[in-house]
This record gives C-alpha cells, structure tokens and sequence, in this order.
C-alpha cells in the first residue's frame, strides 16, 4: 500500500472523559487520521469500557474516520449498533469469531470497512483465508484490556510477516498496529510495513499532543 505518511489515530481510551469533545478536537487539531474506540465487555478481556452511545456522542462531534475495535465476545450481535452509531469502520477479533467471514461480510452489508484484529499469541498465518476480504488487519502489540502498557518486541516480526503476506494477497489493505506505541517505536513499525499505528497513552497523556503526533506520523518506510 502506498502513502504519503503514517496514518495516525489516537485511542479515545486515554482521553480525559470529562472533556470528550475537547479531547476529540485535540486530535482532529494535530491532525488525526482516525479516532480509535476501543470497545471491552469483561468477557473476552479483562476491563468494560463504552458501547455505542459513547461512540454516537464522538460522531456528533467528529469529522474525521471513526475506527471501532470491538474486544468483546458475540461481536455480530453488536455490529450493527455501532454501525448506526457512527463508526466508520469495524474491527472484531479473529479469536471471538466463530464464522469470521460470515462477520466480516455482515460488517460491509452494513456499510462500514471491516477489520480483523488478532492478540499478541495468534499466529499472522491464521489470517490467511481472510485476507483477501479485508479492509485493514489490527496487530495486538500488548494484550488487550488496559491502555499504558509495554510494547510487545516481537511484535515487529509479525508486522513484517503480515506486510509479506498483504503484498501478495490484499496489497490495499491497511496494517494497523495497537498497543505501547510511541514516538520511540514508530519509525521501526512503519519500517516493519505498518501503514496505522494506534497512540493512546503517547498522544493523550503528552505533554504537546500535536508535537507527538507530527514526530508520529513523520515515520516512513
């Protein structure tokens, strides 16, 4: 996939929620590409976050992609919610799925682009058959649940190991990257093959969120 520089898009997760369309216009201020939402139920892991009526109080007050990860189990149930809410695109785990083709093409009927995230364990080789049907993969660089935490090393291998596979099977699609990203550990990413790379802590908590995003985006291949 070619670009011009690093989509970037900052994890709602890590905004001040007392100061939600403040916390959005920061980000559309520095240049976000997406908003990311990141959606928990305590099932599939270990943390509740916000369902969709978080998600339609950020589109009321957005203008940029809307980019939901649902960490839930039963994703299908709630796709279309989130949907109707205002996102623009959906990402489900390929390890809540049961028929994930099947959630993948309920996520299109729908009118949204649809993704397919996988955790830290999962191997990149299990998104094979999928691929070819993808609008963007999520690679889990921390396992999902809690925002601040370390970047998982060897998650440069699999993004090179996903950007080899994407080239020959699904060359538009976008390779995301979520999970202890910073302005330290960006350059290597897009250098691996990530075209999006998800910021929470590093963009929201920084002490200049534009000067964070500028040095986050600048990252090129």
């Amino acid at each position: 996939m070619q670009q011009t520089s690093t989509l970037l898009a900052p994890s709602i997760l890590s905004a001040d929620f007392t100061k939600l369309a403040e916390s959005v216009a920061i980000a559309e201020k520095a240049g976000a590409d997406w908003l990311h939402c990141d959606v928990m139920d305590g099932h599939f892991v270990p943390n509740i976050t916000f369902g969709p009526f978080i998600v339609k109080a950020i589109a009321q007050c957005s203008s940029i992609t809307i980019d939901t990860h649902l960490m839930i189990s039963d994703p299908d149930t709630y796709i279309p919610d989130f949907i109707n809410a205002g996102s623009h695109q959906i990402t489900v785990h390929q390890e809540t799925c049961a028929h994930l083709h099947r959630s993948i093409q309920l996520i299109k009927s729908l009118g949204a682009k649809a993704g397919v995230s996988i955790n830290p364990a999962t191997p990149v080789g299990t998104l094979e058959s999928i691929l070819p049907d993808l609008d963007l993969v999520l690679l889990m660089s921390v396992n999902p649940g809690f925002g601040g935490q370390k970047f998982i090393p060897s998650s440069l291998g699999k993004v090179k190991q996903l950007h080899d596979m994407r080239n020959s099977l699904n060359p538009e699609m976008v390779i995301a990257v979520d999970g202890g990203v910073t302005v330290d550990n960006a350059q290597d990413l897009v250098s691996a093959g990530a075209d999006a790379l998800i910021a929470g802590t590093a963009f929201f908590k920084a002490e200049n969120p534009a000067e964070a995003a500028a040095r986050i985006r600048s990252a090129s291949r």
